[in-house]
């Protein structure tokens, strides 16, 4: 978590050193890419940290690897597993989902919104 914490800060420095103002930038995680099932959890379960970072998170996994590597289902079964992971982002702090499944994940995104509301 600490060296992709480290690598996006560094890139959100040479963004704004080469004239990108802030306010166009994101930051994703990169699930999946290159890292253990024990890596893309730690990053799931830190997201909070990217948030802090005051920048929108983009967070992807849908039909992810990792979904098959804990459930057990090939990549077309994986939906409910990309719907939890989702959850999770969102009750932690992602602003952004990235996703193969849109209309479900439209469902997570207004169940979480309304649950937030405090007049919901």
């Amino acid at each position: 978590v600490d060296e992709v914490t480290l690598f996006l800060q560094e890139r959100v420095a040479v963004c704004t050193r080469a004239g990108i103002d802030i306010d166009r930038l994101w930051i994703d995680p990169g699930f999946g890419f290159g890292k253990t099932l024990s890596h893309n959890m730690k990053l799931m379960r830190a997201i909070d940290r990217f948030v802090a970072t005051n920048l929108p998170v983009l967070v992807g996994v849908s039909r992810k690897s990792m979904i098959g590597a804990i459930t057990g289902r090939d990549v077309s079964e994986r939906l409910a597993g990309g719907l939890s992971f989702a959850t999770w982002a969102l009750l932690q702090g992602a602003q952004i989902i990235r996703t193969h499944d849109v209309a479900e994940t439209v469902d997570v995104v207004a169940v979480v919104q309304a649950l937030r509301e405090e007049n919901g």
